[in-house]
């Protein structure tokens, strides 16, 4: 990924579409006005942090990139395998939709989401223009959240698949991630083929690599076109919120894509 700074904010973008000319950023945490242990960019509404800090920090970030926080859209992120298209920014006065993956192609709309440890995926049809947003922890990402963003591409906006391209960003890694033993099984039922190479038992602990989970289900949907950050935000808690190093007493970085 490349790494910018703007009006004292730090951000990330994929390279391949910043060749294509697609506006998007990955936010780390640095340059808001939020107080621990939000410090300092939170873009989380519903994490404790007083809510006109919150709207601060989502103007700073969008006027960093040079768009309009006004022109956004955002869920209700539930952890599920739900996918809304949207044709038009999100008008305040409308509740939000419970989603975890927001597509469009309309020029202008700002697909916005909140992560803090969940992968954050960004997909673009080179061929008909079309954007994604999608919110994967380990619930959407057993419930193939990312799979069906692809195959409601298709079904929606006749997308190919070889025409996708798709970016793994910032999330937990691997060896930060353990889990249970029920998650295992539940993804035993959902996603055998994914699990047997995801999952990793150890010494008693058994640990979740969303990241290539995730990038198993993309090509599974077809996908071969993936870009993976790499980039921990377990390791890295100068730059990324992560509900579990920071014991669920913290923030939540943004991410955002627009045609």
């Amino acid at each position: 990924m490349n790494h910018h700074t703007a009006n004292g904010l730090h951000y990330y973008t994929f390279e391949t579409l910043d060749r294509k000319g697609i506006s998007h950023a990955v936010f780390t945490r640095r340059g808001g006005v939020s107080p621990f242990p939000w410090a300092s960019l939170n873009l989380g509404g519903s994490v404790g942090d007083d809510l006109e800090r919150v709207r601060e920090n989502r103007k700073r970030a969008f006027d960093a990139i040079g768009l309009s926080s006004s022109r956004s859209y955002d869920v209700w992120q539930v952890h599920s395998a739900e996918v809304v298209c949207v044709d038009a920014p999100k008008s305040p006065d409308l509740p939000y939709q419970k989603a975890d993956a927001i597509l469009t192609n309309k020029k202008g709309v700002h697909l916005f989401m909140r992560f803090a440890d969940c992968v954050p995926i960004l997909v673009f049809d080179r061929a008909r223009g079309v954007i994604g947003i999608i919110h994967a922890g380990w619930q959407g990402t057993i419930a193939r959240i990312a799979e069906k963003a692809i195959y409601k591409m298709s079904a929606e906006y006749g997308s190919q698949p070889k025409d996708i391209w798709a970016g793994i960003g910032p999330s937990i890694g691997r060896d930060h991630y353990v889990v249970g033993e029920e998650v295992w099984q539940r993804a035993l039922t959902s996603i055998p083929e994914v699990a047997q190479r995801a999952f990793e038992r150890n010494s008693g602990e058994i640990r979740f690599d969303l990241w290539l989970a995730n990038q198993l289900l993309l090509e599974k949907a077809g996908v071969k076109d993936i870009e993976i950050a790499g980039i921990c935000t377990a390791c890295n808690l100068e730059d990324w919120y992560s509900h579990r190093a920071e014991k669920g007493k913290t923030g939540r970085f943004g991410a955002m894509i627009s045609l």
